[in-house]
């Protein structure tokens, strides 16, 4: 039996877990700056202040020669992996170095599970981009992503429900799982993902697992961490700074002190 191979990014992101024990990604989405080049310089700043991947995308309308040119011009600016967060089949750029190849588990819609995917699949392996496979979790409120992808939300007091949803992905194959609340969920009076809710899927799955939504501040990310997440997702908090280099090299040193701290406890 011949297993799909593991590409550079995916080996990088593997590599950097075990050497840091925690990693940081930066995501990008163009239309929540107030221009292109805002967007770039952010990027930019994230690479310098020691994010380990910045993400590129959005739910909706980050394609085309939008998504082209924005991600070319970050890729020239960046000294780290640019993996594509996709929203639909048309957020695909060459210009970047991999691609979340997502599932989101809790759709109520078959088209977001796996038809998307199959859709994607040919032009993804035609423009020679690196494929994660990742299972996508939306945990309430669900954000803009939680209304279009037709999902199921898993409440917030349920986390059995979670680490069950992340069990089913990781036995599906996919090589990272993603519990996100949508971005920004203060606007609707909700803060990152539940505690316990981040250690039941720790304790469900082996492989890594990546948390998104909602963190802000250090002493969230600090928290994060420490109930399990191994990758951090972190957007919104760069588009409300007023210095994202202070902004990132602030989460950086947090990930670099929590990380130490789960190596240790590894020896």
């Amino acid at each position: 039996m011949i297993l799909m191979k593991i590409g550079k990014v995916e080996l990088y992101i593997n590599e950097l877990l075990e050497k840091k024990g925690a990693i940081l990604f930066s995501l990008i989405d163009p239309l929540d700056y107030e221009s292109n080049d805002a967007a770039i310089k952010t990027a930019k700043n994230v690479s310098e202040g020691g994010t380990d991947i910045v993400l590129l995308g959005g739910s909706i309308g980050v394609q085309g020669e939008l998504l082209d040119n924005v991600a070319k011009m970050i890729r020239e600016n960046i000294d780290v992996p640019l993996i594509l967060f996709p929203g639909n089949i048309a957020t695909i750029t060459k210009y970047a170095d991999a691609i979340y190849f997502m599932s989101l588990l809790n759709s109520r819609n078959p088209y977001w599970i796996t038809q998307a995917q199959i859709l994607a699949a040919p032009a993804i392996k035609s423009i020679n981009i690196e494929p994660l496979p990742l299972g996508y979790i939306l945990i309430s409120p669900g954000g803009t992503a939680g209304w279009v992808g037709d999902v199921n939300l898993v409440p917030r007091e349920k986390p059995k429900i979670a680490a069950a949803l992340a069990l089913a992905g990781e036995f599906l194959g996919n090589r990272f799982i993603l519990t996100d609340t949508g971005s920004n969920p203060s606007l609707q009076g909700y803060g990152p993902i539940p505690i316990e809710m981040i250690r039941s899927v720790k304790n469900a799955i082996s492989v890594p697992y990546i948390v998104g939504g909602g963190i802000n501040n250090v002493d969230d990310l600090r928290t994060i961490y420490r109930s399990g997440a191994d990758i951090v997702q972190i957007g919104t908090a760069y588009e409300d700074s007023s210095s994202v280099l202070k902004t990132v090299q602030a989460f950086a040193k947090v990930v670099k002190e929590e990380g130490a701290k789960k190596l240790e406890k590894l020896q």
